[in-house]
């Protein structure tokens, strides 16, 4: 087992994945072949996937010592219409479902747009939805954690309060941390200092505890923004985020979990992400 405190992946396959095998498992072993030890399935237009081709997912991604998680379809929205909301819903239900056959531990989704309404009054009809879809897979004895994920437009649903607050209100939920959402939603440059990040970690320790720190769950890019947050998903080095300023925070606040990439260079920049978190961390790959 690595001794570093985070393992890093992608989100999707890496480019370099050999045709074959193909698929998640070609992606899995691919992985550890680059040296990485984590892999969101990105199931972000629908799922189909069968329960047998779950199983083997899941035996190879043990043998291969691979993290999974899963990226549910984008098209969930905790904030639907009575008319819409069975779909949204049956959406992240059949990612956990099939999620947790596959081995996956952590369900990543988009939780929605606010509608134009104020968040006070969107988050907690939110909660309510969210923790019916958890009370029944746990009826169901599935035990994935659900994960929202921090959202880079100021209109959506997602907030870093927002995910917080669903965290807090319900067990079985923790955020999902997009590093490059929060840096672009404000829209003006922020949230991309080290004093910065050291308070989004200190609110996140208060308000979810110490321990869930250590099991941080993160997509890290860099990203192209407007006034009205997030345009596009950039490679590190083409965008201003700080990647030395961030790690330095997590570091220093002793965190650890997961940190998967989103860049149009997947694997290219998570061997960045890997080699900056060595350098700054100390850490090592030898066994802690």
């Amino acid at each position: 087992m690595s001794g570093l405190s985070f393992r890093f992946g992608t989100v999707g396959s890496p480019i370099s994945r050999p045709k074959n095998p193909g698929g998640s498992i070609g992606a899995i072993r691919h992985m550890r072949a680059l040296g990485l030890s984590a892999l969101e399935l990105a199931w972000v237009r629908s799922v189909r996937i069968s329960e047998k081709k779950c199983v083997e997912i899941k035996e190879v991604a043990a043998e291969q010592d691979i993290a999974l998680s899963i990226h549910a379809p984008y098209f969930i929205n905790l904030n639907a219409n009575d008319e819409e909301w069975p779909k949204s819903r049956k959406r992240l239900m059949d990612a956990a479902h099939f999620g947790n056959l596959a081995g996956a531990t952590e369900i990543i989704f988009h939780p929605g747009s606010y509608f134009k309404r104020p968040p006070e009054e969107v988050v907690p009809f939110a909660i309510q939805r969210l923790q019916g879809c958890v009370d029944e897979l746990r009826a169901d004895g599935n035990m994935a954690t659900l994960r929202p994920e921090t959202m880079g437009k100021s209109a959506m649903l997602g907030s870093l309060e927002d995910t917080l607050k669903m965290s807090k209100a319900i067990k079985g939920v923790l955020p999902g941390i997009d590093f490059a959402h929060l840096h672009a939603r404000p829209g003006d440059g922020s949230m991309n200092t080290y004093d910065e990040w050291v308070a989004v970690l200190e609110l996140y320790r208060k308000r979810l505890g110490k321990k869930a720190l250590r099991n941080l769950s993160c997509h890290l890019s860099g990203i192209e923004y407007g006034p009205k947050g997030e345009r596009k998903h950039l490679t590190m080095t083409e965008s201003d985020f700080d990647l030395k300023a961030l790690f330095q925070a997590l570091a220093d606040l002793e965190c650890g979990g997961r940190i998967l990439s989103e860049s149009p260079i997947l694997e290219e920049d998570t061997a960045l992400y890997k080699k900056t978190w060595m350098e700054i961390s100390g850490e090592s790959e030898d066994t802690a």
